[in-house]
């Protein structure tokens, strides 16, 4: 099983980035914020990695942080609730703002990241509001922490930037998203409304 990825980053989009460790390229899926977080194309990255088998794919899911590895594995461990889904929510807030929400058992709060809805934030705080306890947070200081100012606005161009479009570009695309959805809109849907804008050429 594939664990960890130490190598350079090759290319990146908006599921994922392709991480290239001496010649070999790994696609490696991350949570959108851990997307924008990874170091621009042709820089060194070094990411925690979970392997997830089945009988049609062979998926790596990349981390920033112990932390935001074993809230995936938990949030994985809920019925219903794949990967995939698992990283979603891991898309639509910071590991300690989730892992707050689900202790204190923030049904409303959970119930607005994309694609979870209300009966699945209440499985999910019904299943892990317990089980929060077991994540160490002092991990998530190196890679996940939210940005100390700025709030989402920056933290969306930086994630624009990072994917390689330039500073007019990810700014205008960034007004464009929040005009349309609202600054109160998770960061998950304004980063894909602005990529969405850019992709039709603003």
């Amino acid at each position: 099983m594939i664990a960890r990825l130490r190598g350079v980053v090759l290319e990146k989009d908006a599921e994922g980035a392709v991480i290239d460790v001496q010649g070999v390229g790994y696609q490696v899926n991350f949570s959108s914020l851990s997307l924008g977080k990874l170091p621009p194309e042709g820089q060194p990255v070094d990411v925690r990695v979970r392997t997830v088998v089945r009988e049609d794919a062979f998926d790596l899911f990349g981390f920033l942080s112990k932390a935001e590895e074993d809230v995936f594995l938990l949030l994985n461990g809920v019925s219903r609730v794949g990967p995939r889904m698992a990283l979603g929510v891991l898309s639509g807030m910071e590991v300690p703002e989730l892992v707050a929400a689900l202790s204190r058992g923030e049904v409303a709060r959970l119930a607005k990241i994309h694609g979870v809805g209300k009966k699945t934030a209440e499985r999910l705080v019904l299943e892990l509001k317990d089980k929060m306890k077991t994540v160490h947070l002092e991990a998530v200081s190196r890679g996940t922490a939210p940005a100390p100012e700025g709030g989402t606005h920056s933290d969306l161009v930086s994630a624009l930037l990072n994917l390689g479009y330039k500073p007019p570009q990810a700014e205008k695309a960034a007004e464009l998203a929040t005009s349309r959805l609202g600054a109160d809109a998770s960061f998950q849907a304004l980063f894909r409304e602005a990529l969405k804008s850019l992709r039709a050429g603003g």
